[in-house]
């Protein structure tokens, strides 16, 4: 899912945007929203996107499909394929658990003869023979359990290459990731998709950001948190927002190339970001003016 921050932001002219009463706005911009483009995270044919530009989506909506067929097919073939290692694997423990009460029958005898050659009822020759045969069956098992390490192995494997595709399979569902407003859809339904082809584009604008550019000379009257008023032009009036200040840039930067006058494409400016609740009013790159409350 690829990231972009969508930045319109320009330096507009105080003639261009002013009050009635001749006044000048501390600072001019344009609005602005962090857009998020959703790309596809699987390769196939896109199934099904139900997105339509304008559509308000809520976050954790399944709005669309990549065709999970094949990976499907080699998810069962896999599973098949466990199953017949697996059957390999019943059969070295089936070996191991006749082993195993052999060997606890030996040790029985093991004992009973022990207890006799201890009473001079058995000979040395009959121990040693009882201590050999716990031995024997004791390396027997421990060889036939090795037999089985590579099944084992093998079967973990085949259970990573299952985690796997269901991994693809589970990227193959198009989650929509905030809520927010379709900005741009790119594909339709029956294409063949990639791994990060774009699928659509996102942005919440129930909050907008007015991008403005101030001069030196005003930053002492602005603070990160301060309180603002934001006008938009609305028929022969402006209409007003309350704004809030959310970030100040710490280095200068030249102004805009948009404005006019060589003149004033030279002074130095910053930029600042005030943070707007929106109306339904308010669109991406609208400009709009910021006041001062403070004035």
């Amino acid at each position: 899912m690829k990231k972009q921050y969508f930045l319109l932001s320009t330096f507009l002219l105080g003639t261009l945007l002013s009050c009635s009463n001749g006044e000048k706005a501390d600072g001019y911009g344009n609005f602005e929203a962090t857009e998020i483009t959703i790309s596809s995270e699987a390769n196939g044919k896109l199934e099904y996107l139900n997105v339509e530009e304008g559509q308000v989506l809520e976050k954790g909506t399944a709005v669309g499909l990549v065709d999970t067929l094949q990976l499907y097919l080699n998810k069962q073939q896999l599973l098949a394929q466990k199953e017949t290692v697996a059957s390999k694997s019943g059969g070295v423990w089936s070996q191991v658990s006749v082993l195993n009460e052999q060997l606890q029958t030996a040790k029985t005898e093991q004992e009973r003869i022990q207890n006799m050659f201890a009473e001079n009822a058995a000979t040395q020759r009959q121990l040693d023979q009882a201590n050999s045969q716990v031995d024997v069956l004791k390396k027997q098992i421990k060889n036939v359990e090795t037999q089985n390490a590579p099944i084992v192995n093998e079967v973990k494997s085949i259970d990573a290459k299952v985690a796997q595709i269901e991994e693809q399979i589970a990227k193959s569902k198009i989650t929509n990731p905030i809520k927010g407003t379709v900005l741009t859809k790119y594909a339709e339904p029956g294409e063949m998709v990639s791994f990060g082809k774009p699928l659509y584009k996102i942005a919440d604008l129930e909050e907008m950001t007015l991008r403005v550019y101030v001069s030196e000379t005003q930053l002492p009257n602005i603070k990160i948190g301060q309180e603002v008023t934001v006008k938009i032009d609305s028929g022969e009036e402006m209409k007003d927002y309350q704004g809030t200040i959310s970030w100040i840039s710490a280095s200068a930067e030249f102004t805009p190339k948009i404005i006019q006058t060589k003149e004033e494409r030279v002074n130095l400016v910053y930029a600042v970001k005030v943070t707007v609740k929106n109306d339904g009013s308010l669109k991406i790159g609208m400009p709009a003016e910021m006041w001062i409350n403070s004035r």
